[in-house]
């Protein structure tokens, strides 16, 4: 296998990912934005390797799996990490929803490609939109100083419970297109 230019920004986003909690828990100042720039740069490379593969017709099987692998990674190891530093009831509840459906969608996926119906459950525009909501909320509560006016921990915590809302009504799309082949009656090819 040939390491594309789209693959290799995949992998160094997954490696990046140690770096960034490493970051986040040094007892320096300014540490913590240190980690959302790497953060960032994490998520802006999730587009951009997607969009690079695409463009130059470097679509690999290989790209198509260690993709969502590598934001599932980033997410949720951001959000215990987040949890942990911060722990708060209502934030675990919302990181537990947001991991709970990454884990059910991951596995509904897997099950439905068994079934020769993945596109049944591809991404969706409410996906896109959650993805969104949950990197640059994640983003927020990393940076968490002040600035500008700004309390970046607390837009973040409201951008995440928005994002969890998302993910709750992206998770429920996704299973109402599926729900056909959960029925028993229905043929399993």
């Amino acid at each position: 296998m040939r390491l594309s230019i789209p693959n290799l920004l995949t992998l160094l986003r997954v490696a990046v990912i140690p770096v960034i909690v490493v970051l986040f828990y040094l007892p320096y100042p300014y540490m913590r934005q240190l980690a959302l720039c790497l953060y960032a740069a994490a998520c802006i490379t999730d587009w951009i390797d997607g969009y690079l593969a695409r463009k130059w017709g470097e679509t690999s099987k290989f790209g198509a799996f260690l993709d969502p692998v590598a934001d599932k990674l980033l997410v949720t190891v951001s959000l215990v990490m987040l949890l942990e530093s911060e722990p708060d009831g209502l934030l675990a509840v919302l990181v537990a929803i947001i991991i709970g459906r990454e884990v059910t969608i991951s596995a509904l996926r897997e099950w439905m490609a068994e079934l020769g119906q993945r596109t049944s459950v591809a991404v969706g525009v409410v996906g896109k939109l959650k993805t969104i909501f949950q990197m640059v909320a994640i983003g927020c509560m990393i940076w968490k100083i002040r600035t500008f006016g700004i309390e970046w921990y607390t837009l973040g915590f409201y951008m995440l419970f928005a994002a969890a809302v998302l993910t709750v009504w992206s998770m429920l799309i996704y299973l109402r297109a599926a729900w056909p082949y959960m029925k028993e009656e229905h043929p399993v090819p």
